[in-house]
């Protein structure tokens, strides 16, 4: 691997796309541009480009129907104004992707082996998986000279333990995949990485945003965490239901005839705090209406924050205590008033989310930082292997 070379990073979500460019040596990485697409196949969509320096090099509204449209303007960005910062062509392109079913759990370079294994894994994602595989397409169009890497959200969930992955369905469902994965792995990668040695034997980290999840940890390896086989499982969320008793899904299926698409629509596009609030799935948004005497802010608000602290709790009895509690993610790290609801009531395990040298933590999680990561090792183990 050369000295310096230059690493994209794609961080693809259901509706966004979030992208970092890093200059990278042999054991560090630094950030020459980053920026998001929000909003992708809405009216109120958004891109987002600026240089380390902050320098804002691109600002649009209301432009991208699919992340492919969005790459492509990153990349005429990257040709407009590459010679002016200092971008050359990336050596390595890392895809985040959100699941790969049973067989792919591991960080690795994509192949056509591989990408067939993502086609065959589409109905543990389908939401997430085929916008992957556009992205991943057009990217090895327009960056044909690259390597390009597949980092994969549940890879950090293999240490869970039986008792946790398995669901308590017949054994052949679990041969088949059915089982827990756990997501947000990468963000919580970085969280481990970030902490080193100050990370303590019994840790629990909240990732909230759009999408939310919360993770026990022991000695930095996942123990158990909350979502499962997809990431609907687990706290209610901006769109999506999280844990539902599944009569619920019986029910729906007996009275309103509802089939798994329409099901799916429900569970991931009209629940969770917009389901509550008949459309609102921002959590600052509803924060203000809450404080406005809104009701259903208020129980939406209310319902985020106990299901979170239940989780914790839960872990806490799971590990024996919690020596530390780390906040990330949107919400996690830019609200106060949501992690002080999370920590009412938790004062008995030491969590105090007003003191900040104590138990409770919140940090930035740097996602597409370490993919770029398992980039460049990959990168050193490819020329190794040359």
């Amino acid at each position: 691997m050369p000295a310096t070379q230059t690493l994209l990073v794609l961080n693809s979500g259901s509706s966004s796309l979030k992208f970092g460019l890093f200059k990278t040596d042999s054991d560090d990485e630094t950030l020459l541009l980053e920026g998001s697409a929000q909003g992708i196949g809405r009216a109120d969509g958004s891109l987002k480009m600026k240089a380390a320096d902050g320098t804002v090099l691109l600002q649009i509204e209301h432009v991208m129907q699919a992340q492919t449209d969005a790459l492509q303007k990153l990349a005429n960005v990257l040709t407009e104004h590459g010679q002016q910062h200092g971008y050359t062509p990336p050596a390595g392109v890392g895809h985040r992707v959100v699941h790969g079913g049973p067989h792919l759990r591991e960080h690795q370079r994509i192949t056509p082996e591989l990408r067939q294994g993502l086609e065959a894994a589409v109905h543990f994602a389908p939401l997430h998986i085929p916008p992957a595989l556009a992205l991943i397409d057009q990217a090895m169009r327009i960056f044909g000279d690259a390597q390009h890497f597949a980092c994969f959200d549940t890879a950090f969930h293999r240490t869970l333990p039986p008792r946790a992955a398995q669901l308590a369905l017949p054994r052949r469902y679990a041969e088949a995949g059915v089982i827990r994965y756990g997501f947000h792995g990468l963000s919580y990668e970085s969280l481990v990485r970030q902490l080193g040695a100050d990370l303590p034997a019994r840790a629990v980290f909240a990732h909230l945003g759009n999408g939310s999840s919360v993770c026990a940890l022991r000695d930095g390896r996942s123990v158990d965490t909350s979502m499962g086989l997809t990431p609907t499982g687990g706290l209610p969320m901006g769109t999506r239901s999280g844990d539902l008793d599944p009569g619920v899904l019986l029910y729906l299926m007996r009275t309103e005839q509802l089939d798994a698409d329409k099901l799916e629509t429900l569970l991931n596009r009209e629940s969770g705090l917009a389901g509550l609030t008949q459309g609102e799935s921002d959590m600052q948004a509803l924060l203000t209406r809450s404080a406005g005497g809104d009701p259903d802010a208020s129980l939406a608000v209310d319902v985020f924050a106990s299901a979170v602290r239940k989780y914790v709790g839960a872990y806490a009895a799971l590990l024996g205590g919690i020596d530390l509690l780390v906040f990330a993610g949107g919400i996690g790290e830019h609200s106060a008033e949501v992690r002080r609801r999370i920590c009412e009531g938790l004062a008995f395990l030491g969590l105090n989310a007003e003191d900040p040298a104590g138990k409770v933590r919140t940090l930035h999680t740097e996602e597409e930082r370490q993919i770029a990561r398992h980039c460049r090792a990959l990168l050193q183990e490819s020329a190794g292997e040359g």
